[in-house]
């Protein structure tokens, strides 16, 4: 034990704050709350969010976030090296061949993939190649000299007939003319939605949503990645269906707010966490790896 939970604690009971009342400051879950109290921390997600979660814990109870992280510090690089002694200790096992054959066999598959697609690459191209080659070309000439044939004939009877007829032909051609529809005129395409960046406070930053009648929010996790998640609304109701939590690989959520005036995202790793608004990406104001991101919908 490093002193460090006895200190987080004791700060607490001093502001006279419980750890429902921590909760509700901090938006950390209570159980993870009180397992740096205990410097239990098995049941955290990863030793990126411990950092995060103590540092918050100590700026929310007036202690010095940075003495705090000093001392978890510490005590968790005690803890390596006690690991790493026990590693070095323990006896190393031999490889055994049949290990040997399949690692060599893991770094000679990926290249002989590789050098199948591309002769399949090549046999297309070439198969495509010879088809166009082989393709015969059109006909151009006797057909062009028919057309123009054709049309001479057909304005050299059009000329007699309209001598004959003279006026009264005219006239005819005239009352036989169908009624030329009137032109509709064009409706003014509908303003497409804004999504306007506004003020940034610190890890904070509040978005605008115009100039349309839905609000739909997407969440989304990268492949190979994971992140801390939660969405609240104006009164701080959390609108998750499972709750504020680590979402992992390609993970998603999307949440109906038509009926909300504003949504908060809490995002513990932006690099790995996609946000969409009515299908549209949200843009991250900067690289901050942790942010709060609030849209206001102006209906």
């Amino acid at each position: 034990m490093s002193g460090l939970g006895d200190r987080l604690k004791e700060a607490r009971k001093a502001k006279g704050y419980t750890l429902d009342d921590l909760q509700a400051i901090t938006k950390i879950q209570k159980r993870y709350l009180a397992g740096i109290e205990n410097e239990d921390y098995s049941m955290m997600p990863g030793s990126f969010y411990v950092r995060a979660f103590i540092k918050q814990y100590a700026e929310a109870v007036g202690l010095d976030a940075q003495e705090m992280l000093s001392l978890y510090r510490e005590n968790e690089s005690s803890e390596q090296m006690k690991e790493e002694e026990i590693q070095r200790s323990a006896p190393q096992l031999s490889q055994k061949p049949g290990y040997m054959k399949s690692g060599r066999m893991n770094e000679v598959l990926p290249k002989i993939i590789a050098a199948l697609f591309i002769i399949v690459i090549l046999a297309v191209v070439i198969f495509l190649y010879q088809h166009q080659a082989n393709a015969p070309e059109p006909e151009v000439g006797k057909s062009d000299e028919i057309t123009v044939d054709k049309n001479k004939s057909e304005d050299s009877k059009a000329d007699g007939k309209k001598d004959e007829g003279g006026k009264d032909a005219e006239s005819k051609d005239d009352a036989t003319k169908p009624n030329e529809p009137e032109e509709e005129p064009e409706e003014e395409p509908a303003p497409e939605q804004t999504l306007t960046q506004g003020a940034v406070n610190g890890p904070t930053t509040t978005f605008t949503l115009e100039n349309t009648d839905t609000f739909k929010l997407s969440v989304k996790v990268k492949e190979g990645g994971e992140s801390w998640i939660g969405v609240t609304d104006q009164s701080g109701q959390e609108l998750l269906p499972q709750g504020a939590r680590v979402m992992k690989n390609g993970e998603e959520e999307q949440l109906e707010l038509t009926d909300q005036q504003s949504a908060r995202v809490r995002v513990g790793r932006t690099q790995f966490t996609e946000i969409l608004v009515n299908g549209q990406p949200l843009t991250y104001p900067n690289d901050t790896v942790t942010q709060n991101i609030i849209i206001e919908y102006k209906k």
